[in-house]
């Protein structure tokens, strides 16, 4: 039975309810996983969506930045969320859904982003970033083998040669740096995720998740990079049928987010 799962850092859900409104009609994704959503919980407009088909919402919000949400038309068997660095700034939630084939653990991450110097020696925020990384691969090097899990959400990373306008001219630039890449895989590693959208495209096609608002055409200059992530873990590694950027939505008015959804269909 095939599931749809569509993740997005849509950069202020209040703000951009209307483009989430628009996404859930045209697209029908079983979940859609927010990152970035800048409010609290109590401030999330849980009506418009729920009006929509969505009554299940797990929300982890702080005022202003971070946070994330997933929402769904199946209900929630379980809700969770992790810290991470000692700090309580809603960037994880848990949330499983049973399926024909047993339940999905759908996780969604909004990783920090990391600053603007790739160096933790002067640099707190890309200190933060790596340690996060760290905690998150500790925490995942304990899965179980029979997990039936989805990891989705702004990863800000983009680890592939390919996931980027210019390989050469963003090694040193945050989200692209080596060591970061390195940190990354090894998240990957620890519970042999498969990164599906890789999988789906070859080596050399060219993957792009953002566009930064710098750019005063962003489709024209069209630099961008893979930031927005779904991985699955190896018990479903080999469900997905089908995996969209839809980059369209990111010049979808009026105010676009810097981010395109990415959709994954899957047979669980």
């Amino acid at each position: 039975m095939t599931f749809k799962i569509a993740t997005w850092n849509i950069n202020s859900v209040r703000l951009r309810i209307g483009l989430v409104e628009r996404l859930l009609s045209e697209v029908k994704p079983d979940v859609l996983c927010m990152q970035e959503i800048k409010c609290e919980e109590n401030q999330f407009p849980y009506d418009p969506i729920r009006a929509l088909g969505y009554e299940h919402i797990h929300v982890r919000g702080q005022k202003g930045y971070h946070g994330v949400a997933t929402v769904s038309r199946h209900p929630f068997s379980e809700q969770s969320h992790r810290q991470f660095c000692g700090k309580d700034d809603a960037r994880h939630t848990q949330s499983t859904i049973m399926r024909p084939g047993g339940p999905v653990n759908i996780h969604n991450f909004y990783v920090p982003a990391g600053g603007d110097e790739p160096d933790p020696a002067i640099n707190e925020k890309f200190d933060h970033k790596l340690k996060f990384l760290r905690e998150m691969e500790n925490w995942f090097s304990s899965a179980s083998a029979n997990d039936r899990s989805v990891l989705v959400g702004d990863l800000n990373i983009a680890p592939h040669e390919n996931d980027v306008w210019s390989h050469k001219q963003l090694l040193k630039v945050v989200s692209h740096t080596p060591v970061e890449i390195e940190h990354m895989e090894q998240v990957r590693k620890a519970a042999n995720w498969v990164d599906i959208m890789r999988e789906h495209a070859s080596d050399d096609e060219k993957l792009y998740t953002w566009w930064s608002y710098r750019a005063r055409d962003w489709s024209a200059a069209n630099k961008g990079r893979r930031l927005d992530h779904v991985w699955l873990s190896p018990a479903i590694g080999d469900t997905c049928s089908s995996v969209e950027i839809m980059r369209d939505a990111r010049g979808w008015e009026p105010k676009p987010s810097d981010h395109a959804p990415v959709v994954a269909t899957l047979d669980v």
